[in-house]
Order: C-alpha cells, then sequence, then structure tokens
C-alpha cells in the first residue's frame, strides 16, 4: 500500500506542482550562477547509491559535506527561503517516482557519512526506503547526532503503519521539524 501511495501521490504531485518547479529552477539560475537543479549522490534501501535530485540552494562549487558541516554563507539568498519553506524538496518527487525514494523514510545521508550508515546498518534501518520526511526530521534530530538520529529511525522500522506515515506528512507540511540546519 505505500509503494501505490508513493507512486500516485508523486505522480499527482509532479503533475500539480512541475510548474512551480519548473519556476524555482529558472529562479535559482536567476538568484546565482550555476544549475538550477543540484544532483547528489545518496544512500538509499540497502546501502546502494542514488542520484537524490533538489532545488540547489547552495553557491556554485560548495563542497560536498553533510548540511550540518556547511558554513551558512555557502546558502544563497533565494536558497534560505527555499529552505525554510522545504521548496527545495519539491524535485525528490521524482525520486520517489522511480522508487529510490518513499515520502516518509529515514533522510538519505551522503556515502562520507561513515557513522551515520553504520548506525543505521546495526539497527537495520537501512532495509528502508530513505524519505523526503521522516520521524527523525518532525522530531527535529539531524546527521549531526548519528546514534540518536539511528535510534530514531528505527524507532520508525519497528512502528511505521500507512496511518503514521500519513500523520508524519501531515506533521511536516504543518511545519514541524526542521531536518539538517547550516551552521
Amino acid at each position: 500500500m505505500k509503494r501505490v501511495f508513493d507512486i500516485l501521490a508523486s505522480l499527482a504531485g509532479l503533475l500539480a506542482l512541475g510548474w512551480l518547479i519548473g519556476l524555482l529552477v529558472i529562479l535559482v539560475r536567476r538568484d546565482s550562477e550555476g544549475p538550477g537543479l543540484f544532483a547528489q549522490t545518496r544512500v538509499g534501501r540497502e546501502g546502494r547509491p542514488f542520484t537524490c535530485y533538489k532545488l540547489r540552494t547552495m553557491r556554485q562549487g560548495t563542497a560536498s559535506v553533510a548540511t550540518h558541516e556547511m558554513s551558512i554563507s555557502a546558502v544563497t539568498p533565494l536558497g534560505e527561503k527555499l529552505r525554510r519553506w522545504k521548496l527545495d524538496e519539491l524535485p525528490q518527487l521524482w525520486n520517489v517516482l522511480r522508487g529510490d525514494m518513499s515520502f516518509v523514510g529515514p533522510r538519505p545521508c551522503l556515502p562520507v557519512q561513515r557513522e551515520v550508515i553504520e548506525e543505521r546498518e546495526t539497527r537495520g534501518v537501512l532495509a528502508l526506503r530513505p524519505g523526503i520526511t521522516g520521524l527523525a526530521q518532525v522530531r527535529g534530530i539531524d546527521m549531526s547526532r548519528p546514534v540518536l538520529l539511528a535510534e530514531t529511525d528505527a524507532v520508525y522500522l519497528a512502528s511505521r503503519s500507512f496511518t503514521g506515515d500519513l500523520i508524519l506528512i501531515l506533521k511536516t507540511v504543518t511545519g514541524s521539524g526542521q531536518g539538517d540546519h547550516v551552521r
């Protein structure tokens, strides 16, 4: 049921919001040098790498490191607004449609975030598709705390349900949680 929901909701989202994603890509390109879309390798289900798509919120040439390890000066003026409103995540609807991600699950980390990967592997969390949002994000836990993050992801793994996923999506849309913070 979860995968059917992911396919139908991501397809509906892409059809309804494709124009907005296109407009935001143009605005990102006008705001700073570089492409409007950002593609980055992330760790997916069973630890397999996949390409994750987002609207670019960082300046061109910013190092590929965890968000909490970046300087706030790396964020573009428009990027700050996109991140605050979580609009930078809209291209991930494509990742959900393709099956790389789900709407709800552990946030995908970078391959260099070994401690996050190891903690998740120990707790069986890598069995899940990564998500656009998740329990840890709604609770305000970011990747700077890998053990707590993996423990929270494991709580989600043990208690996940379709109704619970809908509640997490609703909480995310209404502003709960902040995700990873640029320091």
